[in-house]
């Protein structure tokens, strides 16, 4: 017998609906994602962390969920709200039904609503907070809870979802009918910051010969460069880039370094504000796989995955820093480049994970870099 749930957003507005995960009330920043495919490397995405995911998709769990689609160790959305769960679930990789994923990673989570009117509310008065309540049901109590959330911005949360130690990431892309590869050994020693980081960023730069070092949010320059990385990764990863000084002070020390620096979504936002830019939250943000971007150097468009709520300024950047990509829906910044030195970052998620894979390059493009100053760096000779 299914439990009743509803989910109230902080401006009053109710929709009720059926439980499809785990009992009890959770609350959160509440935002859309358009994308078809890949609901399960959604759940499991860091940058949701605190996040309430409607998905504007109608059917969700169709395929079920398997282990081998995690971006991260465990779910870290605060909640999920879809249209309609299907009775059945079908597919060679299947191992369990959303709904039993869910309850054992103790996510709250609704069906049985109105998603189009919701993101219409989302859309028209911008990301609010809301509070799902499964099992007993107290309208009043939910809107209060919801209410007590706040607002995303001023939110450090890379802290939160960042790694406790320095580890070896040793682990490829995933290929039908033979999983991960193992990669024990790269060309090019890679530090990569964990900001929030997804599993698949660090695959696609283990298949292009990195050997990966990952590191906790608050390492400091010095210790990075103590590693002796040929390049530095800044990850994506959730909440408001601005309370991360800690972050923000690190990247300006590296940047002295002249070595290669590479950063996607919130590792982007840092590299900006490291330059002396800055940012600003936006009104619903950017949640889907089907997002056009323009290569302003070349007009190409892509068609790219997104996550995140806010974006760089770019009347704050100064001259030495170019914007190198732009959304096509709202002409923000998605890509930046230093014309100093090899510094550049891409907003969007060039890993796919769901989405295109026509941004994939970028990654080539900070080998190709790290081949460069590998090349062009001529060591002093000590008479």
């Amino acid at each position: 017998m299914s439990e009743p749930a509803i989910l109230v957003l902080a401006d009053g507005s109710v929709f009720h609906g059926t439980s499809i995960g785990y009992q009890g009330h959770t609350i959160g920043e509440v935002v859309f994602n358009t994308s078809m495919t890949g609901y399960q490397e959604i759940l499991t995405d860091p940058s949701y962390t605190k996040q309430i995911v409607t998905l504007t998709y109608p059917h969700i769990g169709n395929t079920g969920v398997n282990q081998e689609d995690c971006e991260a160790d465990k779910v870290y959305v605060s909640g999920l709200v879809i249209r309609d769960l299907p009775l059945i679930h079908s597919n060679f990789r299947s191992e369990q039904n959303l709904s039993e994923y869910l309850v054992d990673n103790k996510i709250v989570a609704i069906a049985d609503i109105d998603t189009r009117r919701l993101t219409r509310l989302l859309r028209d008065k911008g990301a609010q907070a809301g509070c799902i309540m499964a099992g007993e049901i107290d309208e009043a109590k939910a809107l209060e809870l919801a209410q007590s959330f706040g607002s995303m911005a001023g939110k450090d949360l890379a802290q939160e979802v960042t790694c406790d130690k320095v580890y070896r990431w040793e682990q490829g892309e995933w290929k039908l009918g033979q999983g991960f590869s193992h990669k024990d050994a790269g060309r090019y020693h890679v530090v990569a910051y964990d900001f929030g980081v997804k599993h698949n960023i660090l695959r696609m730069l283990a298949e292009r010969g990195c050997q990966i070092t990952v590191v906790p949010a608050k390492t400091s320059a010095q210790e990075v460069l103590a590693l002796n990385p040929d390049g530095i990764f800044l990850s994506n990863g959730p909440g408001d880039p601005q309370p991360c000084d800690y972050a923000v002070n690190a990247i300006q020390q590296l940047l002295q370094s002249k070595k290669p620096i590479f950063g996607i979504c919130l590792g982007h936002q840092l590299l900006g504000l490291a330059v002396g830019g800055k940012t600003k939250k936006m009104a619903f943000g950017h949640h889907g796989a089907n997002h056009p971007v323009q290569n302003l150097a070349t007009e190409q468009v892509y068609i790219t995955s997104q996550n995140h709520g806010f974006e760089v300024d770019e009347a704050s950047l100064p001259d030495y820093v170019k914007v190198t990509h732009r959304s096509l829906f709202d002409n923000s910044v998605q890509g930046i480049e230093l014309t100093t030195q090899s510094a550049f970052s891409f907003q969007g998620h060039p890993e796919a994970s769901p989405g295109p894979h026509d941004i994939a390059e970028l990654f080539d493009k900070f080998v190709h870099e790290m081949e460069v100053v590998r090349h062009t760096h001529t060591p002093q000779v000590v008479v």
